[in-house]
């Protein structure tokens, strides 16, 4: 029995923090913090070499520090400590454990084919990354579009995203999301990194089906429509455009609409 998906409103967008303690400048709960005050939302706790009583000790401190501006931790592997969502390496397991959001590392198009219950991946290496030079071959922003366009679920980006012109690509390319782990955690400033790469990224789409246009009200039947206009004719001499009076016919505005449209295994940087 397959269990449903996570809401769209519950599955990780923009940018999404992933942890790495040994490469940060401060203590990992406030780099965190920092972080999300710089507008992200979502972190992927790894420190998986922790034993299983620090690491859960830990993921209450990064709840904890996220719960102000409303952020959600995501746990590395298939235990999620206490919590209700997982992120899984490509390897497995399958199917994915019955937790209320789970996510997979892919990086090609055979292991997407194999996702079954998962409610978004991430694909990578986008870029090739300073922390394992030469892993890949990186996918480039052409090759994450086409297998996003294989993606039966949404798409987080990974792989050496360290600017707001990467980020803006990957969005480009059809990708929900980016994972970054050097940008934010090796940063003197976390929150000033955090809201560059974070403002690149598209304005959300709004919860719901768009809304509804009311299409134009139709004339009752035996209605003179010639009649109802909202400038009468008037009789001129001279310009087409001067009444008798002399003074200039009022011409009827052309309204102007403004169209809204809002934009919609091992990782390389580290192994989940």
């Amino acid at each position: 029995m397959t269990r449903p998906a996570a809401p769209p409103l519950l599955r990780p967008d923009g940018v999404v923090l992933l942890t790495d303690r040994r490469a940060t400048r401060g203590e990992l709960v406030d780099v965190v913090a920092g972080a999300a005050r710089g507008g992200v939302r979502w972190v992927v706790l790894r420190e998986k070499d922790l034993p299983r009583a620090e690491r859960a000790a830990l993921a209450v401190a990064l709840r904890a520090a996220l719960a102000d501006t409303g952020g959600s931790l995501i746990v590395a592997g298939p235990d999620p400590l206490d919590g209700d969502a997982v992120h899984l390496p490509a390897a497995g397991p399958y199917p994915p454990p019955a937790v209320g959001l789970v996510g997979r590392s892919c990086h090609d198009a055979a292991e997407l084919a194999r996702l079954t219950t998962e409610d978004y991946v991430t694909l990578s290496p986008v870029w090739p990354t300073r922390s394992k030079p030469g892993y890949g071959p990186p996918l480039r922003p052409d090759g994450l579009r086409d297998l996003i366009r294989r993606s039966p679920v949404p798409v987080l980006a990974l792989g050496g995203v360290e600017t707001p012109d990467q980020v803006t690509a990957c969005a480009e390319a059809g990708a929900v999301g980016v994972a970054v782990l050097g940008a934010i955690m090796r940063a003197a400033d976390p929150t000033a990194v955090a809201a560059a790469l974070t403002s690149a990224f598209p304005p959300r789409r709004p919860a719901g089906p768009p809304p509804t246009v009311p299409a134009p009200a139709t004339p009752p039947a035996g209605t003179d429509v010639a009649g109802t206009e909202p400038w009468p004719t008037v009789p001129t001499q001279g310009s087409g455009l001067t009444a008798p009076s002399g003074r200039g016919r009022p011409q009827p505005s052309t309204p102007r609409t403004t169209d809204r449209i809002p934009v919609g295994g091992a990782w390389p940087e580290e192994t989940t």
